[in-house]
């Protein structure tokens, strides 16, 4: 007996966008695929194919008339549960939506949920604009429609199929075969921590282990404290926590307060990396009243801002704080001669009595509450930080 073809859920408004889901359908079934079509609509569908399986019924979906908000957010719950009870049933290889902003939101909130692989396309009118709270830490992919999505026309259809084929060649893809590896760790990177990183990476594939790192923009570390939550990593070597800077001073790279924050119990080796620095855009985006404040141009899209003493104090107590918090062995690590590349002596961002507040600071609020606490008279890109680093981390996995 052959195989039963790959299964694509598509889901789509079928109250306004009818056509269109018939047209991915059509499209997915010419190429061999089986399809399963979620309505996520509020109200009842109009002309167009029947849907194998309504949101609202999975939902406690308000009256048609009820507030929109809450009719979406209804929607969105709808999707999700039937998403996920597809992927239970074995019944879901792939997702392709289409919507307006509406539409992207319940569509983004259902496929969000799907694991880390499993194909999944949007297209949307939202696409070009800000696509973080449809695509969060996920693998999602969104497709500008382009034109509105309000009927079939010469540009849509174009779109549409790309997206179909998309999906199509997803779904059919040869697994990615992962070679044996042992511990999956994380580890947070910054261009002016690379070095430490780089090297404690190398050590970590040197003795079998998968390393995932981390650009910290923000988005790298939510995505890694949802790994981390997730209990997909044995191990976290967090050298560069640059995020709490920006979410206390104002800055553009912000992961939010679940940074470092609890977690189950995998080992972590926290450092200060990247604390001397505040993020912003372009020069010209630094907020008026930061203009006495030492600036460093770090590219065109990127300027830098100096944290002060007293930041660097809250910074401190910040993270020992949330170190103190964590459930699992955890240890944290103070490079005294430099937090970054820039901040080592004769570089540009170089301030000892900042550096001298953060480590007191961190120092004050680990005192007496059982988390390692390291100092190692080096800079952080030094490869003998890289090396303390990673084996403090292999101690840890020992207490577990």
């Amino acid at each position: 007996m052959s195989a039963r073809p790959p299964v694509v859920a598509v889901l789509a408004t079928l109250d306004t966008k009818g056509a269109e889901a018939a047209f991915v359908t059509g499209r997915l079934a010419a190429a061999g695929l089986e399809t399963v079509l979620v309505d996520t609509g509020v109200f009842a569908p109009a002309a167009g194919p029947p849907a194998d399986i309504a949101a609202r019924d999975a939902a406690d979906a308000p009256d048609a008339g009820a507030d929109r908000g809450a009719a979406v957010a209804a929607m969105a719950e709808g999707a999700h549960a039937a998403v996920l009870a597809l992927r239970a049933q074995g019944r879901l290889d792939g997702a392709v939506a289409v919507g307006g902003t509406g539409g992207t939101s319940i569509a983004a909130r259902a496929l969000r949920a799907l694991p880390l692989g499993v194909p999944k396309v949007v297209v949307s009118t939202a696409a070009s604009g800000d696509t973080r709270p449809y695509v969060g830490e996920s693998d999602l992919v969104l497709m500008p429609s382009v034109v509105d999505v309000a009927g079939l026309n010469s540009v849509s259809t174009r779109v549409l199929a790309n997206a179909c084929d998309a999906v199509a060649g997803m779904v059919r893809g040869a697994p990615v075969e992962r070679p044996a590896a042992g511990a999956t760790v994380a580890a947070s990177m910054f261009g002016v921590t690379t070095p430490a990183v780089t090297r404690a990476r190398e050590l970590l594939e040197e003795r079998g282990d998968e390393v995932l790192v981390f650009h910290m923009t923000g988005t790298g570390g939510r995505a890694l404290e949802a790994l981390a939550d997730a209990g997909a990593l044995d191990g976290v070597l967090d050298l560069t926590t640059t995020e709490l800077a920006d979410e206390l001073v104002g800055g553009v790279m912000s992961a939010g307060p679940g940074r470092l924050a609890g977690g189950p119990r995998t080992p972590r080796v926290i450092s200060l990396g990247a604390l001397d620095m505040v993020n912003f855009g372009p020069r010209e985006s630094v907020p008026e009243h930061f203009a006495d404040r030492r600036l460093l141009v770090h590219n065109p899209s990127v300027t830098l801002m100096r944290t002060t003493p007293e930041e660097c104090a809250e910074l401190g107590s910040r993270l020992a704080a949330r170190a103190c918090a964590r459930p699992g062995p955890t240890a944290v690590l103070l490079p005294l001669r430099g937090v970054s590349a820039v901040a080592v002596q004769d570089g540009p961002f170089h301030d000892p009595d900042a550096d001298a507040a953060l480590f007191d600071a961190v120092r004050t609020g680990l005192a007496g509450s059982g988390v390692r606490v390291e100092e190692r008279d080096t800079d952080i890109n030094d490869p003998a930080f890289a090396e303390a680093a990673v084996a403090v981390l292999a101690e840890l996995h020992g207490e577990e």
